[in-house]
């Protein structure tokens, strides 16, 4: 390609050269020296690519011997091509049009009016490929700026593509916060109703967690609708022991191992975390309930691996019909949420039965190193996924 383009130019380049000489070698010489000083001013041509005006003033010499026409007419249209603007070039047109007329009042005796029109006749040739000149930058400058035009208006259509995008997303979070808002509340005043007029106490912290759920549900809507003001809390790192005690209050056998120093992180890892514990929680109680869940937090110096794993369901699950996309979907869902900070999720049965999810956060900071006892086993690190 680039081979190409500089044997376009080098041959645009002899042409403009020997076009001109050629011309010149055609003409019928007015003076002796009038070839050698037009040839000289073709020969100069290549300094207009330096500066314009140079290929003009070279061809001074060539116009006073009557043949510096051809090269004149490049040096100009290349003049009017580079400035762009008349009135750069307006000053450059007086030295050709003097050169041009000064042999012919000095060789010849006219009239006035013939001087009039010779003067007018060389200003018309000096001006005619200034202004091609001129044209062609113009063309070029309106292309430019239609191109200009062309791409800020596919950009205002895509922005306003998104906009109405965005105007839609708004427009079903609120309908999704105004409908599963409402029946949460419900839920959750109903709750606290029953928990206010029941005399049984199995019943009165059962409903006082139905409640807690309720209300908790409907906090994390907001957070993912984008609802919030900022000064409510959003679930993190600092929930999770929260968590695995709502759900062994509700009949899990969960239990939470943490080990290794902890480090801060930032709330997307902490939200990340809090809810690869949720969906794997709600995975093991909905597809094997009555297993032994275990929640393992690793802190380690340069990343945080979450790991919960499940042991086979102590009895027959029935396939549901009833999962909205299919298996999997929720955890290919979080997948994308914890890459989205940085980390990584797998997933995949055990090979002694059961489940296990892993995820593995990087952390910016360097906690202090974990004790030996607190590294996993290999047998652990096989069953894994």
């Amino acid at each position: 390609m680039v081979s190409g383009k500089r044997l376009r130019g080098l041959g645009t380049e002899l042409a403009a050269v020997l076009v001109p000489a050629v011309a010149v070698l055609w003409a019928q010489p007015p003076f002796s020296w009038s070839v050698v000083s037009a040839l000289v001013a073709c020969g100069l041509l290549p300094l207009r690519h330096i500066w314009p005006p140079l290929a003009v003033l070279g061809a001074l010499w060539g116009l006073a011997g009557g043949l510096g026409w051809p090269a004149t007419l490049v040096a100009l249209y290349t003049l009017g091509r580079r400035a762009g603007r008349a009135y750069a070039t307006a000053p450059w047109l007086v030295p050709p049009v003097v050169a041009a007329v000064t042999p012919v009042l000095l060789t010849q005796a006219l009239p006035w009016q013939r001087i009039v029109l010779t003067v007018a006749f060389v200003a018309l040739y000096a001006i005619a490929p200034t202004s091609l000149g001129l044209l062609m930058s113009t063309r070029e400058r309106l292309t430019e700026s239609l191109n200009d035009l062309e791409h800020a208006r596919e950009e205002a259509l895509a922005a306003s593509q998104e906009a109405a995008r965005a105007q839609e997303r708004a427009r079903i979070g609120r309908e999704i916060h105004d409908a599963v808002g409402h029946h949460a509340t419900l839920i959750a005043v109903g709750a606290a109703a029953i928990a206010a007029s029941t005399k049984e106490d199995e019943t009165r912290h059962g409903a006082e967690q139905l409640r807690t759920l309720a209300k908790r549900a409907l906090a994390e809507m907001r957070v993912a609708l984008g609802l919030l003001d900022g000064r409510e809390h959003a679930a993190g790192l600092t929930e999770i022991a929260a968590l695995v005690a709502g759900s062994r209050a509700a009949g899990v056998d969960v239990e939470l191992l943490p080990s290794g120093t902890p480090t801060e992180v930032g709330p997307a890892v902490g939200r990340a975390v809090y809810r690869v514990v949720q969906e794997s929680l709600t995975n093991a109680a909905r597809h094997s309930p009555g297993s032994a869940v275990r929640v393992e937090l690793q802190w380690q110096p340069q990343e945080l691996q979450v790991r919960v794993r499940n042991t086979a369901p102590a009895r027959p699950v029935r396939a549901r019909r009833d999962t909205v996309g299919g298996g999997g979907a929720g955890l290919t869902g979080l997948a994308e949420r914890v890459a989205s900070v940085g980390g990584q999720l797998s997933w995949g049965p055990m090979a002694g039965g059961g489940f296990a999810v892993r995820a593995i956060f990087p952390l910016r900071h360097e906690p202090v190193a974990l004790p030996p006892a607190a590294e996993p086993s290999r047998a652990e690190e096989t069953a894994a996924p």
